[in-house]
């Protein structure tokens, strides 16, 4: 991370190539010449890594789930936020939805710059009755062989969200571990036992930490005890506000360090005014800040990651160097992309991101090409 006063950042070929003290940001073919390059004004801008999103169910009005195949408009949406990867999240819902949202994947998508989908990332089916939060309850189903026929990282399969406890619920995290996906702990009431008896089995991130699962105890530790303390998870934090309260989220951070992955959980209300929204069968309100069901349970939020950088300075107190860490290199160690994502390092896909003072995202910059711009955009961030 560094302001334009202090590094020249060049991008060619749509990878970093090198980093020097100059001061101003340029891209470049593979045959240009540094001196006809064209330059990305960064004057009073900090630089920073691409954000990379673990966690979003949707944005502008689209949610992932109810319409896969509108993927492609979600990733177009995201750059405003300085999202330049991410995992579209499908929450429990029935398996044909899962296949629609592969095979949109893998189809491919526009050739205007958009953030980059590295995988799905399935949250459920294999979930908690009793810590479902949001998910509807007719497609919970328990974590058997059968049901993740299919499902590998080289299938688009990024990660899983499962709750360790169930059934079978071991012999599933291997079974996809062995895949090359990453599992995750979530919406459970798992014991501390039950919880690292998977990360044992091969689990390595934790969902939403505090959410969806019993609160931190003393002498029931349960899944967010290991959560803290387990040193070979990476965690996910809302910090929003409204998910964990900000004395929590100070707590984690000191905690967790570099373990600290952020995650928005956005839903279809991101970027959109107040009003009703889906959560797949799910009929969810956003009130502007926060998104609930009609019981008030909370589904999701309105979460830009932007905002979530800037929450996690002002709540836990960390610089803003940390911050931008746990949107950038902890969710690309998570899904072991750490050399190519997540750095600005000579190599390193040319994913980059301008701020102001504020924290707010002026532009951004996907594999080397401008993706967002607010000074030229016709929209407003």
């Amino acid at each position: 991370m560094a302001t334009v006063s202090d590094a020249d950042l060049l991008i060619r070929g749509g990878s970093v190539d090198v980093v020097v003290r100059k001061g101003r940001i340029v891209t470049a073919a593979d045959d240009g010449r540094d001196d006809d390059l064209p330059v990305l004004d960064a004057s009073g801008c900090l630089v920073v890594p691409g954000f990379m999103e673990l966690q979003c169910n949707g944005a502008g009005g689209t949610d992932l789930t109810a319409s896969p195949e509108r993927l492609w408009e979600v990733a177009a949406l995201l750059p405003r936020w300085g999202v330049t990867s991410w995992l579209p999240t499908i929450v429990t819902s029935p398996p044909s939805v899962r296949d629609r949202a592969l095979a949109v994947l893998r189809a491919g998508g526009p050739d205007s710059p958009v953030a980059a989908p590295l995988g799905v990332h399935l949250e459920g089916p294999f979930l908690s009755p009793e810590r479902k939060g949001a998910h509807a309850p007719q497609h919970l189903r328990p974590p058997e062989p059968d049901a993740i026929e299919g499902w590998s990282r080289d299938e688009g399969v990024a990660l899983v969200t499962l709750a360790p406890e169930l059934p079978g619920a071991l012999d599933v995290v291997r079974a996809l571990v062995d895949r090359g996906v990453v599992v995750s702990l979530g919406h459970s009431t798992a014991t501390a036992e039950e919880a690292t008896a998977a990360v044992d089995a091969g689990a390595r991130w934790a969902t939403h930490l505090f959410n969806a699962m019993p609160p931190l105890h003393h002498r029931d530790p349960g899944l967010a005890g290991v959560a803290l303390a387990d040193e070979r998870l990476g965690v996910g934090l809302i910090v929003d506000g409204l998910h964990v309260h900000p004395l929590m989220v100070r707590l984690a951070a000191r905690a967790l360090g570099e373990r600290l992955t952020l995650v928005t959980d956005a839903v279809a209300a991101l970027g959109m005014p107040a009003g009703p929204v889906r959560l797949g069968d799910v009929e969810a309100l956003s009130d502007g800040e926060g998104v609930r069901l009609p019981d008030g349970t909370l589904a999701g939020s309105a979460l830009a990651m932007d905002q979530a950088v800037t929450n996690l300075v002002e709540f836990a107190g960390v610089d803003r160097a940390a911050a931008v860490a746990a949107a950038t290199s902890a969710p690309a160690r998570v899904l072991g992309l750490e050399s190519a994502r997540g750095t600005l390092a000579p190599g390193a896909i040319g994913d980059v991101v301008l701020l102001d003072d504020a924290g707010s995202v002026v532009a951004t910059v996907i594999a080397g090409t401008v993706a967002y711009d607010r000074r030229s955009a016709p929209w407003k961030s």
